[in-house]
């Protein structure tokens, strides 16, 4: 995709532990984020499971852009702009379906799953026209599809640094989520909620790892659940975040789980209540490495600019305008563990459901911080919580107190240097 944007001057938008509050309300800079990080880079699109069976297909989207992702005869996974080609109509209106081919409605021009333009209605008005040449008239696709555990991220630049160069250190936390299987994969299949939020993209970006506000924002659902997570969010907590790099970020828990040496702890249980997911795990990875799976549990990473793995459910974040932004939410499942599966999807409903308690403090949050920032004073956001105690962990990555602010400075470098490249 080629959109020509006159160069933003972020270097004194953005320092070290502060941000100009015009980065979450000015339109023009959000125009050039569009084609420099969402259009240029990789985003998170889907999940292979969501499109299982060949020809099967899935709405999705890069930002504003309507994306299909297709799985064709062959069984390998397209992403095709939902624009024809003749007139720009979408050929495509259905969240999810099985279809070798997509139809305009308008005019009836027919493509295949792979985006090929299969013909055209009523072909004799384009005969000897050589402008009318199907080779050149398919769907618009991404020239840059891959896939990591089944998480596939898609780019509209030809060229880039490779996927595995993109998630660089932050690649080994979804190997830690994919481990929480006894088989090993994730599948995405629960089905999503979308929530809308009045507010700029960025706030939710730094917001997915931010350990400073749970105990406060979130204090009426940790009482109400009973639930020591707010603990580990706490001034004593032994609890990290960590700046992987090129935007991606994490609150480490790890630490906590692994002094209460309990396993299920991470999901707010014990063995006992979940008998066959144990039994299943110990088979898979013996006694000694399913009780270290167990302990550890799952991530919660942000991975830049869109996909927050959030423990127990994934969010997708899609920006809208410069103040408006919708999050795709849905609970995580794993292959081969229908009992722990059954209590992911309860536990999502209860958190980020349509009554649910934990996501409603957060847009409130969001909204509160938009129409904040486009006050005239204070002008900058500051950002430097935990600056003087950061240091470096054994793999050489950023790591701070779980409520230090490691992680938007760490999203505030990468957005710098993608803004000024």
């Amino acid at each position: 995709m080629s959109i020509t944007q006159a160069a933003p001057d972020v270097s004194g938008l953005i320092q070290t532990n502060r941000v100009h509050g015009s980065v979450y309300t000015d339109e023009a800079l959000f125009q050039v984020e569009l084609e420099r990080i969402w259009y240029r880079g990789w985003v998170y699109v889907g999940h292979e499971s969501e499109v299982p069976q060949k020809n099967d297909f899935v709405m999705k989207s890069i930002g504003p852009q309507s994306v299909i992702m297709t799985r064709d005869n062959t069984g390998h996974i397209h992403l095709l702009q939902n624009r024809c080609s003749h007139r720009g109509n979408q050929v495509c209106v259905r969240e999810q379906g099985n279809a070798r081919a997509f139809t305009c409605p308008y005019h009836s021009w027919t493509f295949s799953n792979t985006g090929d333009l299969i013909g055209f209605a009523f072909p004799d008005g384009y005969r000897d026209n050589p402008e009318a040449d199907k080779k050149n008239l398919g769907l618009g696709t991404l020239p840059r599809v891959a896939s990591y555990h089944g998480f596939v991220f898609g780019s509209f630049a030809a060229e880039g640094v490779s996927l595995k160069e993109h998630l660089g250190g932050a690649a080994e936390t979804l190997d830690r989520l994919v481990r929480t299987s006894p088989e090993g994969e994730v599948e995405i299949t629960a089905g999503f909620l979308k929530h809308r939020a009045k507010a700029n993209w960025k706030f939710i970006l730094e917001n997915e790892c931010d350990g400073y506000h749970p105990a406060f924002v979130h204090s009426s659902i940790f009482s109400v659940a009973d639930s020591a997570i707010g603990t580990y969010y706490g001034d004593k907590s032994t609890a990290l975040t960590r700046d992987f790099g090129h935007g991606h970020t994490e609150v480490d828990l790890r630490p906590e789980f692994r002094k209460a040496d309990t396993p299920m702890r991470w999901f707010g249980t014990t063995e006992d209540r979940l008998p066959d997911y144990v039994a299943a795990m110990k088979a898979a990875y013996g006694d000694d490495k399913a009780r270290e799976i167990m302990i550890d549990g799952t991530p919660h990473v942000m991975i830049f600019p869109n996909l927050f793995i959030a423990e127990i459910q994934i969010f997708v974040i899609q920006p809208i305008s410069v103040d408006e932004t919708i999050q795709h939410v849905t609970a995580l499942q794993f292959k081969g563990a229908p009992d722990l599966n059954r209590r992911l999807r309860q536990q999502t409903m209860g958190s980020v459901g349509p009554a649910g308690l934990l996501l409603a403090d957060d847009t409130e949050m969001y909204e509160r911080n938009q129409r904040g920032a486009e006050s005239l004073t204070p002008q900058w956001v500051f950002l430097g919580r935990g600056e003087q105690r950061e240091r470096r962990d054994e793999d050489g990555y950023v790591v701070g107190h779980s409520t230090d602010e490691v992680p938007s400075r760490g999203i505030w470098r990468h957005y710098a240097e993608l803004m000024g490249a």
